[in-house]
């Protein structure tokens, strides 16, 4: 068979599940043993096996969950909150004023512990009730909060960059 063809079945796989409403890494993985069972010789509980392994036994994912614990360490010792108490003066002459608290708090989280779920989590315990009392809208404070919880994605060392980082070698 062309490799056209080849192309076709896998993308008409891939379309074909997406269509049926399976999700985007179910889809992604029956396209792949599609891939293996129509055009290797090579035995699929093998491949399998091999691939999963190999990219869940390097010491550099050991981070992952240090992150993750790092950010329940951080909200459980109260150090958040201080953090925001900390920054509030200094941020009440800018136009937004305590606005700005979350987003500076989830920068500076988002740098130490990596992962925008558990900046997002943390900072959003302790933002939003402190915002609500001082008579910020919700939606302003949800806004803030979920827009500059993703710096964890861009700030160093992130989850995803691990990741990447791995998988690149």
């Amino acid at each position: 068979m062309s490799d056209v063809g080849l192309s076709l079945i896998m993308v008409f796989t891939l379309i074909g599940c997406l269509a049926l409403g399976v999700w985007v890494s179910v889809s992604l993985f029956v396209t792949g043993v599609v891939g293996i069972l129509l055009f290797s010789n090579a035995p699929l509980v093998n491949v399998l096996a091999t691939n999963i392994w190999s990219s869940s036994a390097e010491w550099s994912l050991a981070a992952l969950p240090l992150f993750i614990w790092m950010g329940e360490i951080l909200f459980r010792s109260r150090m958040s909150k201080d953090l925001f108490s900390g920054l509030a003066p200094w941020m009440r002459s800018l136009p937004g004023g305590l606005g700005h608290v979350g987003i500076l708090a989830s920068g500076i989280f988002a740098a130490v512990s990596g992962s925008s779920a558990a900046t997002c989590a943390t900072v959003a315990k302790v933002t939003v009730p402190e915002l609500k009392a001082r008579g910020y809208d919700e939606k302003l404070i949800l806004g803030t909060i979920s827009g500059s919880g993703t710096l964890g994605l861009l700030i160093p060392p992130s989850i995803i960059l691990i990741v990447y980082g791995v998988a690149a070698e």
